[in-house]
């Protein structure tokens, strides 16, 4: 009773235990069989420790069993399957549970990547047993990461294949005709994907250079874009360091209160919540122009991922070159010539800072 996972950097083939623990391998065949891990990544690797996936929000906080998406939020969750005998991590490769807590069992799951990890038994259902692609897993074990454990450049799962499945389909269960294409949200995600040319790229690199590397690319290709929907006049050219971008915000921000918040950090010259042209629409971004680039930068440290409006703001000196051709704005927002609107009521600011 095998699946086989295809990741970006090779394979992975586990052996599962369906006599031990039947329902925590009927929920792990079942979610390959509708396609639920496609696309997620190993969010926490642990050098010679673990590494987990299986949150296709890619945060480690969230994830739902089979059982929660065919009977609702109450099913969520499943009990633990845990038996001295065979809940051991004495092998590497020992495939287990990701729960927060007893009984806590959802879609995450873990891989060890060290033997004799006696402080992990009995807390953990232990499901599998990877039996091919034991290198696969040492890439993913010696890879750069951040200072939460992300690897810098996605290791994604691509594919889930069953190679045997002894459980019958539960009624409801939808099964996708094909895989899902995949799409990446780079307001969500903007890390470089592996592949071999940027193995190639940065092979020899350390932590650090690779991080650099990530971060000018990834600016370079937020400004190629902005130029070639017309905002900026050419890619190359400097963003100023008084412009702060803001996105992620609620579609009920207005610039108003997005002034009152961002004031605390200095003296505003311009604050505008970008809008669509045609239904004046928030697109949920902006940009904070100050009077100084010391009160930007003061307000970038102080405002990354406060709460304004029940929404944690992203806060970047990236993508405000687009300040530069205030012109270009107009294709996105509404004439600042346009006559006044009515007032409406005043709705109640909230934000909080997080320390």
């Amino acid at each position: 009773m095998s699946v086989l996972i295809e990741t970006n950097i090779g394979d992975i083939v586990i052996d599962l235990k369906i006599k031990e623990c039947p329902n925590t391998a009927k929920n792990f065949l079942k979610l390959c069989k509708i396609k639920y891990y496609n696309f997620c990544i190993f969010y926490n690797v642990q050098k010679d420790y673990l590494i987990e996936c299986g949150d296709p929000t890619n945060t480690g906080k969230n994830g739902e069993s089979i059982y929660g998406i065919l009977y609702g939020n109450e099913a969520r969750y499943f009990q633990d399957e845990i038996k001295k005998n065979i809940n051991n991590h004495s092998s590497l490769g020992t495939v287990a549970m990701a729960n927060k807590g007893k009984d806590l069992n959802d879609s995450r799951f873990y891989i060890t990547t060290k033997e004799n990890l006696d402080q992990l038994n009995e807390k953990h259902t232990v499901f599998g047993q990877v039996v091919e692609g034991l290198d696969v897993l040492e890439k993913i074990n010696s890879t750069f990461v951040d200072d939460d454990n992300r690897p810098l450049q996605n290791i994604r799962i691509l594919h889930t294949i069953i190679l045997d499945d002894p459980f019958s389909d539960p009624n409801g269960l939808e099964v996708p005709d094909k895989s899902p294409s995949f799409k990446k949200d780079f307001n969500i995600d903007n890390r470089f994907e592996i592949d071999d040319d940027l193995d190639k790229e940065n092979r020899g690199k350390s932590k650090e250079e690779i991080q650099e590397a990530t971060e000018e690319k990834d600016a370079r290709s937020r400004s190629e874009l902005l130029e070639m929907i017309g905002v900026l006049p050419s890619a190359d050219i400097r963003p100023p360091d008084h412009v702060l971008f803001v996105c992620k915000l609620n579609p009920t921000t207005e610039s108003e209160d997005l002034e009152i918040v961002f004031s605390q950090c200095g003296t505003i010259k311009s604050c505008e919540v970008v809008r669509d042209k045609v239904t004046g629409d928030s697109l949920c971004y902006a940009f904070v122009e100050y009077s100084s680039k010391e009160e930007c930068e003061r307000a970038y440290l102080k405002m990354e991922n406060i709460l304004i409006d029940e929404r944690r703001i992203h806060v970047d000196f990236c993508q405000s070159v687009a300040k530069v051709n205030n012109n270009s704005l107009s294709k996105f927002s509404y004439s600042f010539k346009k006559k006044k609107k009515k007032k409406k009521k005043k709705k109640k600011l909230t934000f909080q800072f997080i320390y």
